[in-house]
């Protein structure tokens, strides 16, 4: 997002453009489709610790929701963009629809940094976001969710707000809560165990064992966590995790040539997925530059950190070995490198599909909560299993069938399955 030069929604228009091409959609579909249906800034004054007023800026965009609620996290970051915003919100639109749950797309964010605001600042941003959409979201209209640095606590006090303001208990209003207040088991795994899922099906297609591969990961926050936790109990094994150093404003790159020590490893870990650099060295890591990770004599990629992170400028350091990229992030790859990576004939696990399993864990954990019956972690991660596997094998099926990548033919299922539900609307 620092990246001035990059723009999210740019990529996702030109992929959703190179689709509608494929699909043959008429003028004012991809008209409605290529853009938000609506979207909203806000202002949230907060009286900070030290007495002053800060003003943060924030969003929500409303991607599409004929096919049901908007569904899509908030996140907390420094650098967030209306741009960032928009992109996120449309490739959750195509995420709902590649696993075929009844839910639109959305997605929120404010401009802050959580590692420089305490718990009472954060607690009123999450508040103040709220009261100012408190009219446009809700269990039936647009359900949040966290993203990147929001947790179950922000989701709790949105909800305790929204809840205020309302004078109803309504769980469904939000997703990724505390188990015990309406949150449900195994969403803390379900995106990493999702990517997971899609990886085991893909290494299959190519032929490929679990215990003969090895992966090097960039990010280690939960979905990257969860994703090594699983790939490494299939029998694969991890040899590099890439992640962002706040104390020294940069990242670094872990790297342990005999597998990384997992559990070692997430105790010298903060809440925010910052690993302790001369903790990790002492632990026999080789401490590398934040960008070795893409470099690294491997089968696997899988970038599970923010977008834009294989570019048209580091795609050719891709290591020849690597045979597999699993997008655990949103949007991480460029159109210019996914080209380039096409060329390679490296298999591509696109994000809306390979990480889909937090929106589809977060759809059970909605569904659980408007019932007020709540599932055991087996039933959620089999649950999980099945639709994963089933979403990932539709997208093989077209892909060999049409001669599309995976990418274009997971994106003609998803992207087919909104134009339908806006036709049969009558919206175009």
């Amino acid at each position: 997002m620092a990246n001035k030069a990059f723009n999210p929604f740019l990529n996702a228009q030109t992929q959703f453009d190179r689709v509608a091409e494929i699909l043959e959609l008429d003028g004012a579909t991809r008209e409605l489709l290529r853009h938000p249906l609506r979207e909203y800034h806000v202002r949230i004054p907060v009286r900070m610790d030290d007495g002053s007023v800060r003003v943060f800026q924030g969003y929500r965009v409303q991607h599409n929701d004929a096919r049901g609620p908007g569904k899509g996290g908030i996140r907390f970051h420094p650098q967030e963009t209306i741009d960032t915003v928009r992109a996120l919100a449309m490739w959750m639109t195509w995420k709902c629809a590649v696993v075929d749950i009844p839910l639109g797309g959305s997605k929120g964010g404010v401009v802050c940094d959580p590692h420089g605001l305490s718990e009472r600042e954060q607690e009123l941003i999450c508040r103040g976001w709220v009261r100012q959409l408190s009219k446009d979201l809700g269990p039936v209209v647009d359900v949040p969710a966290p993203d990147v640095m929001t947790s179950a606590q922000h989701m709790l006090w949105m909800l305790d707000e929204f809840e205020t303001i309302t004078g109803a208990r309504q769980p469904g209003f939000i997703t990724g809560k505390p188990v015990g207040m309406g949150g449900s088991l195994g969403r803390k795994e379900a995106t990493g165990f999702g990517l997971v899922f899609t990886l085991r099906e893909a290494l299959k297609d190519l032929g490929l064992h679990p215990e003969d591969t090895t992966a090097s990961v960039q990010g280690f926050g939960n979905v990257a966590q969860h994703a090594i936790q699983l790939y490494q109990q299939i029998g694969g094994r991890v040899v590099a995790v890439s992640c962002w150093n706040q104390k020294h404003q940069t990242s670094y790159c872990y790297q342990k040539s005999t597998g990384i020590e997992f559990e070692g490893l997430r105790e010298i870990t903060d809440r925010l997925g910052d690993i302790d650099k001369d903790k990790a060295r002492a632990a026999g890591y080789k401490v590398l530059p934040g960008e070795a990770w893409i470099s690294q004599d491997v089968d696997v990629l899988i970038p599970a950190a923010l977008e834009n992170q294989i570019t048209e400028d580091n795609v050719a350091g891709i290591h020849p070995t690597v045979k597999v990229i699993a997008e655990g992030a949103n949007g991480p790859t460029t159109p210019q490198a996914d080209a380039a990576l096409a060329e390679r004939n490296v298999f591509v696990i696109p994000d809306f599909l390979a990480s889909a399993g937090g929106v589809t864990c977060s759809y059970f954990e909605q569904v659980q909560s408007n019932m007020n019956y709540f599932w055991e972690k087996d039933d959620v991660l089999g649950r999980l299993d099945v639709k994963m596997t089933a979403a990932y094998v539709a997208a093989s099926e077209m892909s060999r069938k049409r001669e599309l990548r995976m990418r274009d033919a997971a994106y003609c299922i998803a992207i087919s399955r909104v134009a339908q539900a806006c036709r049969e609307r009558g919206w175009v």
